[in-house]
């Protein structure tokens, strides 16, 4: 039981963690971006908002619940990419007052999305084992995980780049967001389902 817990929870945090899974990290980057560690509580929240969207329709679709085609979430995976780096062009402030900014929904809705892309992959390491909670579970708390080693990573580099080097906070994230932005619409190009 342990057994099984530890290999797929090292097998969600090495799936998002991997450089094989850019679009993943590169949406995580579009999210955090704009934060950095003074806000740790909002991100937090945000790559749980995440975590939540796409844990459930990976369930559901490792359920067989839900049926989908997986040429069209590969282009849209790319797609939230896109939309959550030009989110970041209408961030001025960096005061974040909102309890529950726009962004989060962001996340959650994306994280649907991101979660059936994920299910292929998790569908065919499962089989046709008929008990797969503890399995989701463990694959669930890994992408966290590889979430959240992927975000200390932005908040140091934003550490360095902002507080050390002292680069413009807005040039920072808007010369980070336009190098994401273009490698998304070159991954939307490459996978255009028609």
């Amino acid at each position: 039981m342990m057994n099984d817990f530890g290999l797929y929870f090292s097998l969600g945090r090495n799936h998002i963690a991997d450089w094989q899974g850019i679009d993943h990290i590169l949406f995580i980057a579009a999210l955090c971006i704009r934060y950095q560690l003074a806000n740790w509580r909002k991100i937090l929240v945000l790559v749980t908002a995440f975590t939540i969207g796409h844990s459930i329709t990976l369930a559901l679709s490792v359920l067989n619940l839900v049926h989908y085609s997986s040429k069209w979430i590969e282009f849209l995976i790319p797609v939230t990419i896109l939309i959550t780096a030009f989110s970041n062009v209408f961030v001025k402030k960096f005061t974040f007052k909102t309890k529950f900014p726009f962004i989060y929904f962001m996340a959650l809705f994306f994280g649907l999305i991101h979660g059936l892309g994920f299910s292929n992959y998790l569908k065919s390491l499962l089989g046709k084992d008929n008990n797969i909670l503890l399995q989701l579970f463990s694959f669930n708390i890994g992408l966290e995980v590889g979430q959240l080693l992927i975000v200390s990573g932005i908040l140091i580099l934003s550490l360095i780049i902002v507080g050390l080097m002292k680069l413009n906070r807005r040039e920072y994230v808007l010369y980070c967001s336009g190098g994401i932005f273009a490698l998304a619409i070159q991954m939307i190009m490459q996978r255009w389902p028609l």
